[in-house]
C-alpha cells in the first residue's frame, strides 16, 4: 500500500506548495489527482517518487518511508525524456543494467511488443512521433516491473486522438500486472476514463478537497449517462475547490465551468 501521511512541502522562499495531504492507495488501484494551478499536484508526485523530500509528514510504500528514488516506484513525465544517444531498445532497458544481458534483452523485447514498437527497437528517439515516444517512456517505466507507477500529465502534449488511444493503451498495459497508478492530469475525461478514484485538490496551498469514487466498469463508455454524471461530480468538486458555488444537478453550469477551466 502507498500511504501519504499529512504530507506538506514548503519551499526555501516560504511558499507552501502542499499542506497536510493524507491519501491511502491500495495495491493495483488507479488514482487520478486533479486541481487548479497552484494546488501542488506535481509537487506531491515528486514527493511520492522520492525525487523531492516533503518538509512535513511522510510517504510510505508497504510501511517503508520513501526518502529517495525507489526501485519499486516508476515515473512517466509529460515529455518522454528519452536519451537521444541511445536507441529505443536501449532506452527501454536503461533501468535494467544490473540484470543479466539475456534477461534484459528478453524483457525489453517483450515490453516493446506490448507497446507495439518492436519494429522501432533499433531506431533513434528523434525518428519517433510524439505518441510513439510516449509509448517508449511507458515501456521504460514498466519494464522494471514497479509496484507503483506515477504519471505526471503523461498525454497532455499529444493531440486528442493520440491521447485517447494512449489512455486505452495504458489500461491494457496496467491490466497485465496491475501496478498501482497515480496519475496527475488536467483532463477530467482522462481522470474518469482511467481512475478508480479521483482526488480533487484545493490550491494555495495544496490541500485535499474531495475524493470521488468512479464505480464504472471498464472499458468505460465516454458517451454514457453514467460517465457524464461522474464527470459532473468531479467538475462540481473542482468548482468548490476554486471557491465557486456549484450544484451537481446544475448540468449547464458544470459543463460551462468545466469547459472553461479544464479544456
Amino acid at each position: 500500500m502507498l500511504v501519504l501521511n499529512r504530507v506538506g512541502k514548503t519551499y526555501p522562499n516560504g511558499v507552501r506548495a502542499v499542506d497536510g495531504v493524507s491519501i491511502e492507495v491500495e495495491l493495483g488501484e488507479i488514482v487520478a489527482i486533479v486541481g487548479g494551478s497552484g494546488c501542488g499536484k506535481s509537487t506531491l508526485l515528486r514527493a511520492v517518487s522520492g525525487l523531492d523530500q516533503p518538509t512535513h509528514g511522510q510517504v510510505l510504500l508497504d510501511g517503508i518511508p520513501i526518502n529517495a528514488p525507489h526501485e519499486q516506484i516508476g515515473i512517466v513525465f509529460q515529455e518522454p525524456r528519452l536519451l537521444p544517444w541511445l536507441t529505443v531498445a536501449d532506452n527501454v532497458g536503461f533501468g535494467l543494467d544490473h540484470r543479466p544481458k539475456e534477461e534484459r534483452e528478453r524483457r525489453v523485447a517483450a515490453q516493446l511488443e506490448r507497446v507495439g514498437l518492436t519494429d522501432k527497437a533499433k531506431v533513434w528517439p528523434r525518428e519517433l512521433s510524439g505518441g510513439q515516444a510516449q509509448r517508449v517512456a511507458l515501456a521504460r517505466a514498466l519494464v522494471t516491473r514497479p509496484e507503483v507507477l506515477l504519471l505526471d500529465e503523461p498525454f497532455s502534449a499529444l493531440d486528442a486522438f493520440t491521447r485517447v488511444d494512449l489512455q486505452d493503451h495504458l489500461l491494457d498495459l496496467w491490466n497485465d500486472t496491475k501496478p498501482t497508478l497515480v496519475v496527475v492530469t488536467h483532463d477530467v475525461d482522462e481522470a474518469i476514463v482511467l481512475a478508480d478514484r479521483v482526488v480533487v485538490m484545493r490550491p494555495h496551498p495544496g490541500r485535499l478537497e474531495d475524493e470521488i469514487v468512479i464505480d464504472l466498469p471498464r472499458p468505460r463508455d465516454r458517451q454514457s449517462a453514467a460517465f457524464d454524471f461522474a464527470k459532473r461530480r468531479v467538475l462540481a468538486a473542482l468548482d468548490r475547490s476554486l471557491g465557486r458555488a456549484a450544484s451537481v444537478d446544475d448540468r449547464e453550469t458544470q459543463t460551462a465551468h468545466g469547459a472553461q477551466m479544464w479544456w
